[in-house]
């Protein structure tokens, strides 16, 4: 019996060490070729047609994508609210930045979702409870990406993100003195945190990981169910918000989807096995003290 035990936990890290090295030498070949397209580049021997960017900052794009991504699949929340203040430093413009990190976040939601599921964080075949507060979060996502857009209008941005960062400041405390209790599962919860958080992704265009992984928990939902959840709600959010943006814009900035969604995509089987390694009250308190750090950011930079 114990050395069944031991052979099955040798064999899972087996697996994980394999997945670990073939990760590091995709993400490796990949910087290889960035780096080798621009000494070919800069040699003649390469001809780009259109707008590229320089070697430098496809190589800087690729890496902030991976780390904030990362970030994103193993606690729900980061990636847009990272990634976009970063890309702004950057240069780069709000209309360039948008659909870029829409597109990616789309391909990686959907990927997040189907490795944790494959690690074991969720089971959305046979789990009921976790494929309603999907449907929930799914249905009120669309209703929020293109509600928001109606009212926009109509609502002060400024007060509305002030009450969202007093929101995610709140969530992030409960999350954290709840970390090693087992609450009861409230769909009636999961409606009010989703609602609040579509608006947000609507009005601002992020936000949404930290109030949907943080509501969850406060909810009663697994932390591991709440983060595999959060990526495949908000891929669904994108959906809807890139849709948008095509038929209002008519295009996208390839030059800088191209390495954002590379790099993202290669975060994903990574993260999903961090997940699953970390112990449920752990990933709880994690998930706390960051949305407790956004909700701190955020409303420091509006008061600022």
């Amino acid at each position: 019996m114990v050395h069944s035990a031991v052979s099955a936990v040798e064999s899972f890290y087996d697996a994980y060490r394999r997945r670990l090295h073939l990760w590091a030498a995709l993400v490796g070949l990949t910087m290889i070729a960035i780096l080798l397209r621009g000494a070919l580049q800069d040699a003649g021997w390469l001809v780009i047609s259109g707008e590229s960017l320089a070697t430098g900052s496809l190589l800087a794009v690729f890496v902030a994508a991976l780390a904030c991504e990362y970030l994103d699949s193993s606690l729900g929340m980061g990636y847009g609210t990272t990634l976009t203040p970063l890309l702004l430093l950057a240069g780069f413009e709000p209309l360039q930045i948008v659909p870029a990190v829409l597109f990616s976040e789309l391909l990686t939601g959907l990927a997040a979702g189907a490795m944790h599921h494959r690690d074991g964080n969720i089971d959305l075949l046979r789990n009921r409870e976790a494929r309603r507060t999907f449907g929930l979060l799914a249905t009120l996502s669309a209703v929020g990406a293109i509600g928001a857009v109606l009212i926009a209008i109509k609502i002060s941005a400024y007060w509305f993100s002030i009450l969202i960062a007093g929101i995610v400041l709140t969530m992030g405390v409960i999350t954290i003195l709840t970390a090693r209790r087992r609450i009861r599962y409230r769909a009636s919860g999961i409606l009010a945190i989703g609602m609040v958080a579509a608006f947000n992704k609507g009005l601002s265009g992020g936000g949404y990981g930290p109030l949907v992984t943080s509501g969850q928990v406060v909810s009663g939902v697994p932390a591991k169910h709440a983060v595999a959840i959060t990526s495949l709600a908000e891929s669904f959010t994108c959906a809807v918000g890139l849709g948008a943006y095509l038929v209002l814009k008519g295009g996208i900035d390839w030059s800088l989807t191209l390495p954002l969604a590379t790099g993202a995509l290669l975060s994903v089987p990574i993260a999903t096995a961090t997940v699953r390694h970390l112990p449920e009250a752990v990933l709880r308190r994690a998930v706390g003290v960051l949305t407790l750090v956004l909700g701190f950011v955020l409303m420091a930079k509006l008061l600022g």
